[in-house]
């Protein structure tokens, strides 16, 4: 009998078990390196790429199978874990960059990818070109022959789910191109598939999804990421084994989490459009989003985190200050529904202008829907918005 594919939330069940033999628990290595067997062996351990059993800064057991559950659900190849996602972000595009290197970015990005690209990458001498995720065949237009290394995309991005058309960032041909996949997890978005060479998160959020966890984790050609991995050993962005074990326990519960937490994020998204004093909703799930079409096309599930927009930063204080199930925290993909004011946290770093570019203003709020009942999410949010 021919064996059937399974469905991405089944093998999120099956996936990373390699070396767990009988044990239905990943199993924890927490050693930081393994005896040798003599000088030979010392050597052979040493100079191997990414050998399992040699020292943890240069792999790990309980990473690998981490890694290798995230390749799977991925649809790659192969998979590289890192300390955290702006570890995964730093690591890969020093690997790949060096001075005199172009990258094309876009302006609607993370503050602390913003801040890596404008300040370390340019104190070494990399030039960055930042373009409007809004507006069609800008990274393609932006990339120059030859010099271009890298087309570097967030999507959805972060905090106003702007989506980037991954069939037309897969296409560009020359530069290698990364997507930013944190806010759609492997289960919502799959960039490879659409051509695109690495596919980018921060683990941290919603794979892990217990707020217990720091990694990042790339996914792409076995041989593009062992060349990154060569670089990784130095950078010293080193996974720990713990989170790594927490991140694989978050991966077995990813269908279940991930589909209640898109359902009451739509019918959340759904009342804050409704609601008088709401100025404007950011969810690609809702039909009146911008790119709403970019989204039924290469969206899996339209994701657990949205944004809206009241009046002012008085509004968004006074909103915070009100909420009872939901709480005010900057992380997202968790358990709980976490609310936060980008324009004073997760993107406090930014210029004016640059918040402006970004669509930060003083009332926007995003929110990271996690998995209490759908009906009292709704009632907290409603009894804090204002009444006009």
């Amino acid at each position: 009998m021919t064996e059937q594919p399974h469905s991405p939330a089944t093998r999120a069940i099956t996936a990373g078990r390699a070396t767990s033999g009988n044990s239905l628990a990943p199993v924890l290595w927490a050693s930081s390196t393994w005896e040798s067997e003599g000088l030979d062996d010392a050597h052979r351990r040493a100079t191997a790429v990414r050998h399992g059993d040699f020292y943890s800064r240069y792999a790990n057991p309980t990473v690998g199978e981490f890694e290798h559950a995230v390749a799977e659900l991925e649809g790659a190849d192969a998979a590289l874990a890192f300390a955290s996602g702006m570890g995964a972000i730093a690591a890969t595009v020093l690997a790949l960059c060096s001075s005199g290197s172009h990258i094309v970015a876009q302006h609607q990005l993370y503050a602390g990818t913003l801040a890596f690209l404008q300040g370390p990458c340019s104190r070494l001498g990399i030039d960055v070109t930042f373009v409007d995720v809004a507006t069609p065949g800008s990274f393609a237009d932006a990339v120059v022959p030859g010099r271009t290394m890298l087309v570097l995309a967030e999507s959805p991005s972060n905090p106003r789910l702007e989506l980037v058309d991954l069939e037309e960032l897969g296409a560009i041909k020359g530069p290698l191109t990364m997507v930013d996949s944190t806010f759609a997890t492997p289960l919502g978005q799959q960039p490879l598939a659409f051509g695109v060479d690495i596919s980018l998160h921060s683990a941290t959020k919603g794979i892990a999804g217990h707020n217990d966890a720091t990694l990042g984790v790339i996914s792409g050609e076995a041989e593009l990421l062992d060349e990154i991995w060569a670089y990784a050993v130095l950078h010293g962005a080193t996974p720990s084994p713990f989170d790594a074990l927490n991140a694989l326990r978050g991966i077995r519960t990813l269908g279940v989490r991930t589909r209640q937490q898109n359902d009451a994020a739509r019918s959340i998204a759904v009342m804050l459009a409704d609601h008088p004093a709401v100025r404007a909703v950011h969810y690609p799930g809702l039909s009146e989003h911008p790119q709403h079409d970019i989204a039924t096309k290469q969206l899996l599930q339209y994701g657990s985190v949205l944004s809206f927009e009241l009046a002012d930063r008085d509004a968004a204080a006074s909103f915070l200050d009100r909420i009872v199930v939901a709480r005010c925290a900057t992380s997202l993909g968790g358990p709980e529904t976490l609310i936060c004011h980008p324009a004073t946290s997760t993107h406090a770093s930014l210029t004016a202008e640059e918040c402006r570019r970004a669509g930060v203003t003083d009332g926007l709020l995003r929110v990271s829907v996690g998995l209490e009942e759908t009906m009292d999410l709704i009632a907290d949010l409603e009894q804090a918005l204002p009444e006009s």
